[in-house]
C-alpha cells in the first residue's frame, strides 16, 4: 500500500494518489473532512485558517461509497489559489518577461526552512519554488489519506487518537486519561482548543501561545498518538526494515519541524534500571498474554504486542516569525531581516492532527502487507484469526 501527494502551497490543489487499499471498504468525503477540519482548528492558528476551509473531493477508486480495489484519487481544492494564479501559474512566462519581475519573488531564506538549502539543490534563484512545496500545507492532503487509514482499521477493530501532551514546557497530567480508551480521550481532546486532555493545563497553554503571538515569536511542543485495538505480530525482528517501530519513527519524523520521537517512556528509560523498564508478561483466560504495565509502548522487538502502541513527537517552534531573525539576500549577499510568509504562533493542536494520520496511515500499511488484503472481508477474517490465535497460544 502507498501513496503519493502532489501540489504547492499557493496552488490550485493538493492531490494524493493511494494505491492498495482492500476492495469493499466504506469511504466517504464526510468523515475526511472531519478531519481536514480538525487540522485547521486549534488555538495558536493563523489568519490562513480562516482563509481556507480545506474539503476534499474523491475522484477515483471509490463508486457508491466503497473501494473498488482499484487507486483512490483524493484532491484539496486551494480557495486562495484565485489570488495566486498570475505569481503561482502554470504556463511559461512570456519571452520578453525578465523572471525577476515576479511579485512574491523571494530571495532572503528564512532560517529553520527548506528555504537556502533546497534552492542550493534544485537551482532556484526564486525561493518561493522551495517554500512552495516544503510547506507544512501538504499535510492537508496527508490528513486526508490517514483519514482513510482510520478508516480501514475501524473495520478492524483498531482506534488511532492523538492529542498534545505539552506546549511550551506546560505539561498535560497523563493522570487525567489513565486506564481511558482510545474514544474516550478523543472526546475530551475534541472539546478542548489545544486538544489535550487536561483543561487546566490547556489554559496555561493558551497563554503562553498568545503571549508568542504578540512578541512575534513562535512555540512548540510534544504529541502523542495511541493505537488501540492492534493484534500482535504486526512487524517484525527478522529485519531492520521490517521493525514497525522504525517505520513509525519514520512517519512522524516526516511531519514538517518534527525532530523528535519516542515510544512508550521514551528517553526516560535511560534514567531507569531494566527491572524499570521492562513490561512483564501476564496470562488469564479472558484476555489471553497481556503486560503488567505498557512501558515499551506496545512494541517488542519491532513487533506489536497487542498492548497500546503510545508513539511520541516533538514539534520545534515553527521558523517563520514575526520578528524574523537574520539572513543573507542570495543575490546581494547583504544581511537581511529573513521574509515573513503567513503563519501561526503555534501549530502543535494541529500537528497532533497530523501525527494521528500519518501513524494511522503505517498502521493500516503494515497491515495490510502483512495479511492477504485485496478484499476487506478476507482481511477482517484474517485478523480475527490471529488474535484468537494469540489468545489461544
Amino acid at each position: 500500500m502507498r501513496y503519493l501527494t502532489a501540489g504547492e502551497s499557493h496552488g490550485p490543489q493538493l492531490t494524493a494518489i493511494i494505491e492498495g487499499l482492500p476492495s469493499l471498504l466504506p469511504i466517504t468525503a464526510e468523515q475526511i473532512n472531519a478531519d481536514l477540519k480538525r487540522r485547521q482548528g486549534g488555538h495558536g492558528r493563523g489568519r490562513r485558517m480562516q482563509i481556507e476551509k480545506d474539503t476534499v473531493e474523491i475522484v477515483g477508486g471509490v463508486r457508491h461509497g466503497k473501494t473498488l480495489g482499484s487507486p483512490v484519487a483524493l484532491v484539496v481544492k486551494n480557495d486562495d489559489w484565485k489570488h495566486w494564479t498570475k505569481i503561482m501559474g502554470i504556463e511559461p512566462l512570456p519571452e520578453d518577461m525578465d523572471p525577476a519581475e515576479i511579485k512574491r519573488r523571494i530571495t532572503r531564506p528564512r532560517p529553520g526552512h527548506a528555504d537556502l538549502v533546497g534552492g542550493i539543490k534544485y537551482g532556484h534563484r526564486d525561493l518561493r519554488n522551495v517554500l512552495e512545496r516544503s510547506s507544512a500545507r501538504e499535510t492537508a492532503v496527508r490528513v486526508a489519506v490517514g483519514s482513510v487509514a482510520k478508516a480501514l482499521l475501524k473495520e478492524l477493530g483498531i482506534s488511532v487518537v492523538g492529542y498534545v501532551t505539552e506546549i511550551y514546557g506546560i505539561k498535560a497530567d497523563t493522570s487525567k486519561v489513565a486506564g481511558k480508551s482510545a474514544d474516550e480521550i478523543r472526546q475530551m481532546v475534541e472539546d478542548d482548543s489545544c486538544y489535550t486532555f487536561d483543561s487546566e493545563a490547556s489554559a496555561k497553554m493558551v497563554q503562553a501561545i498568545d503571549e508568542a503571538k504578540k512578541a512575534g515569536d513562535s512555540i512548540g511542543g510534544i504529541v502523542e498518538v495511541m493505537v488501540e485495538g492492534m493484534p500482535p505480530g504486526v512487524g517484525s525482528y527478522v529485519h531492520y526494515d521490517r521493525k514497525l517501530d522504525g517505520k513509525l519513527a519514520l512517519a512522524m519524523l516526516s511531519i514538517n519541524a518534527f525532530k523528535g520521537v519516542e515510544f512508550g517512556i521514551g528517553f526516560e528509560m535511560a534514567r531507569r534500571k531494566g527491572s524499570e523498564v521492562h513490561d512483564e508478561i501476564i496470562w488469564d483466560k479472558q484476555h489471553g498474554y497481556q503486560r503488567r504495565t505498557n512501558r515499551l509502548g506496545g512494541i517488542e522487538g519491532g513487533m506489536s504486542t497487542g498492548m497500546p502502541i503510545i508513539v511520541r513527537g516533538v514539534m520545534k517552534p515553527i521558523p517563520t516569525l514575526y520578528k524574523p531573525l537574520e539572513s543573507v539576500d542570495i543575490e546581494t549577499k547583504e544581511p537581511f531581516k529573513a521574509s515573513v510568509e503567513r503563519s501561526d504562533a503555534c501549530a502543535v493542536p494541529a500537528a497532533s492532527v497530523v501525527a494521528e494520520c500519518v501513524i494511522a496511515w503505517e498502521i493500516a500499511k503494515a497491515i495490510v502487507e502483512q495479511f492477504h488484503s485485496d478484499q476487506l472481508p478476507q482481511l477482517k477474517a484474517q485478523i480475527d484469526e490471529v488474535r484468537k490465535l494469540a489468545k489461544e497460544f
